[in-house]
């Protein structure tokens, strides 16, 4: 009998004497993956639409590559700075007005771009005020609300919720893309603004409103067998060896995910960023090209539900996170050899499924190493850590290309990174525990 099936009986006697029932009807938490899914689908959907602005911005303010990857390099780094407070507060309330406060400062961002002018313009709406915003109701806030009410299902859960990303990455360029060709990049943006601001806020007061399980007599995934000393430290019971305040920092465990997921985020933003451009310059039709963005919405909305599915029953979700590591490179691989139409829908696919386990194992392997009491605060300061490395992609991407006159580079250096991590993650151990 395992810990978890010790922890049931030992407890399953404390129910009604308790005042402990279970939810009737559909469990809370089902709602708040749903939410999540639409959140998420909106936020990242709508700042991996950034591929299809690259060219036009550059052909009307007459900016370089380098110019305009800056400013998304800025986004990634305010992005991971705004991951470190929202995870904090999210540790201390629910995530309603969090992912309110998001959505308005990055549907007030994209607004605005519509009237950007200077570089300095695009740096502080596009760069600082969107990363923040984006922040607020991204992964951090989004994956660990759901890991605060889920356990057994915790990986399920997340792969449903971050399939929501791939979902948004699918559909808005279909939507963006004709606006952009037909009114400008500048009423793109606006479109943008526009979803972001209604659905957001729409999500987070509807939705987002209670903090964990525990505040209701219930546990992770809906079940209403609670300790009693659970019920008094307002908190659901723990099967993981906890971690206070900055322990964690101190973990090897901790820094061996930083830097695998920190490769891999740099692979991803990299490749996002200059992939449309990389098809245009192969002679690829913008539009044809622009379908690439949607095949790794697609296709990462299989992966994301695969890799919380198997991570929920592979002894350690390590091996899950090395697999996707490995699919990213092999798409990755046919993009360099293979630069027609074809090969490109296919490293999108390839590239999109390896892609999906990222949003899921980070916030699972973290849940999974220190519990889920300071989830939120963790995930933060792991997210800080990678999206610091990760603002280096686009800008790499840029620079390499304005000074090598094309990407081939760029690729070879994700590619090393990814086959490179796909090992580093196998030595991740578990509780002290050989890996």
């Amino acid at each position: 009998m395992n810990n978890f099936s010790q922890q049931e009986e030992r407890y399953g006697k404390i129910l009604i004497a308790t005042g402990i029932q279970k939810e009737k009807g559909l469990y809370w938490g089902w709602y708040i993956v749903a939410a999540a899914f639409v959140a998420m689908g909106i936020n990242y959907g709508a700042r991996y639409c950034f591929a299809l602005f690259v060219n036009p911005m550059a052909v009307d303010l007459q900016w370089s590559r380098s110019v305009i990857s800056l400013g998304s390099t800025v986004g990634i780094l305010a992005y991971g700075v705004g991951g470190i407070i929202s995870g904090r507060l999210l540790d201390r309330m629910a995530p309603r007005w969090i992912i309110t406060i998001g959505s308005l400062l990055l549907s007030a961002a994209y607004i605005s771009m519509s009237f950007v002018q200077t570089p300095l313009q695009f740096n502080l709406l596009f760069g600082i005020l969107s990363g923040v915003g984006g922040s607020f109701f991204g992964v951090v806030v989004c994956n660990s609300y759901i890991s605060k009410w889920f356990l057994k299902k915790r990986g399920v859960a997340i792969g449903i919720a971050t399939m929501g990303i791939g979902m948004g990455t699918m559909i808005l360029p279909f939507i963006v893309a004709p606006i952009i060709k037909g009114y400008g990049w500048r009423a793109g943006f606006v479109a943008l603004g526009c979803l972001v601001l209604i659905l957001g806020i729409s999500m987070a007061q509807l939705f987002m409103t209670r903090s964990k399980p525990a505040d209701y007599g219930l546990r992770t995934d809906g079940e209403a067998i609670v300790p009693v000393s659970a019920l008094e430290e307002n908190k659901e019971p723990s099967f993981s060896a906890p971690v206070q305040k900055v322990q964690f920092l101190k973990e090897v465990r901790f820094w061996v995910l930083v830097f695998c997921f920190s490769l891999a985020v740099l692979a991803e933003m990299l490749a996002f960023t200059h992939q449309v451009a990389y098809a245009i310059d192969n002679g690829i039709e913008r539009v044809r090209a622009g379908v690439s963005i949607s095949i790794i919405g697609l296709s990462s909305i299989a992966g994301r539900y695969f890799f919380g599915w198997i991570g929920d029953r592979l002894r350690d979700a390590k091996y899950a996170a090395s697999i996707g590591f490995a699919v990213m490179a092999l798409g990755l691989l046919v993009l360099m050899q293979i630069p027609t139409v074809y090969g490109l829908y296919c490293y999108a696919a390839l590239f999109g499924f390896g892609y999906g386990s990222i949003a899921t194992m980070m916030p699972y392997l973290l849940a999974d190493r220190f519990g889920s009491g300071m989830l939120g605060t963790i995930y933060g300061v792991l997210t800080f850590f990678v999206v610091a490395a990760a603002s280096i992609g686009p800008l790499l991407g840029g620079y390499l290309y304005d000074r090598l006159g094309s990407y081939d580079v760029a690729w070879q250096i994700c590619l090393g990174m990814l086959i490179l991590v796909t090992f580093a993650v196998m030595t991740l151990k578990k509780d002290g525990k050989k890996a």
